[in-house]
């Protein structure tokens, strides 16, 4: 892809505050993983949410009761995050973390490509798929040897031990967000001095809140997505090119000169 001029000196503008900064936040959501084939939420046509209602389909309640509904919506994105790899974005950030440089990633995915790219201060603001817990027994089982037989025949996962139903340790419709990592989500957002939004379009609470308080305790901000966002105009960078391409071009540049 041959970025024009005015996206090289917007990178090299971009690199310069990854340079300055000492401690950086990056704020994920759904489109830094759309390039590794798992869909996003609100895309016309593609999104999860364009074909079916979120609070019948990904909710506690349905969960519970009527797992097999769920279960038979979520079997298709539980192959698609199963079998996916991290793009170069996802790479791009685990390096700059592993150069030296302080950074947390507050995510809002469930598919764990950052570790699987090597980062390691990750913050899963909606949980995760790596892990399933049990309903009754809450014994926490790795996802994998539960996962592979559900994906390819339906069979719904159950506990080994009490033969309880296994739930992803995902965040549904009705659930709240884990106190830990919420937490621990302010703390770095208030104390960072800059923030890198990528392939977020900010409109879930109390998540797509965090850029403001991070602005408002003096951070820089740059936004990478292919949508507008609420608060693009208080942006210092603001670039809707593909995440993929974009990211690695400024760690690049951060790290390397």
């Amino acid at each position: 892809m041959t970025l024009s001029p005015t996206t090289q000196s917007t990178l090299d503008d971009a690199a310069e505050l990854f340079r300055k900064a000492k401690r950086v936040v990056v704020l994920t959501g759904a489109g830094i993983s759309t390039p590794s084939g798992i869909p996003d939420f609100r895309s016309e046509g593609s999104g999860l949410w364009s074909r079916d209602e979120p609070l019948e389909t990904a909710s506690l309640n349905t969960f519970r009761i009527a797992p097999e509904k769920f279960f038979h919506w979520f079997r298709p994105l539980a192959n698609q995050i199963f079998h996916a790899q991290p793009n170069p974005a996802h790479t791009a950030l685990a390096e700059f973390e592993q150069a030296g440089y302080q950074n947390t990633i507050i995510t809002q995915n469930i598919d764990g490509l950052h570790q699987k790219a090597g980062s390691k201060q990750v913050v899963e603001m909606h949980g995760t798929l790596r892990t399933l817990s049990c309903t009754q027994c809450y014994k926490k089982f790795p996802s994998e040897e539960f996962l592979k037989p559900f994906i390819e025949n339906g069979t719904l996962p159950y506990c080994i031990n009490c033969n309880g139903l296994l739930k992803p340790d995902v965040i549904l419709f009705g659930e709240q967000l884990p106190q830990a990592a919420w937490q621990t989500a302010q703390r770095a957002t208030r104390q960072c001095d800059l923030m890198l939004v990528a392939g977020s379009s900010l409109e879930v609470l109390p998540v797509a809140g965090l850029p403001i308080q991070a602005l408002d305790h003096g951070a820089h901000l740059i936004i990478i997505n292919n949508t507008t966002t609420y608060v693009n105009v208080r942006a210092d960078i603001v670039i809707t090119e593909n995440v993929a391409t974009i990211i690695p071009e400024i760690m690049k540049r951060a790290i390397h000169g």
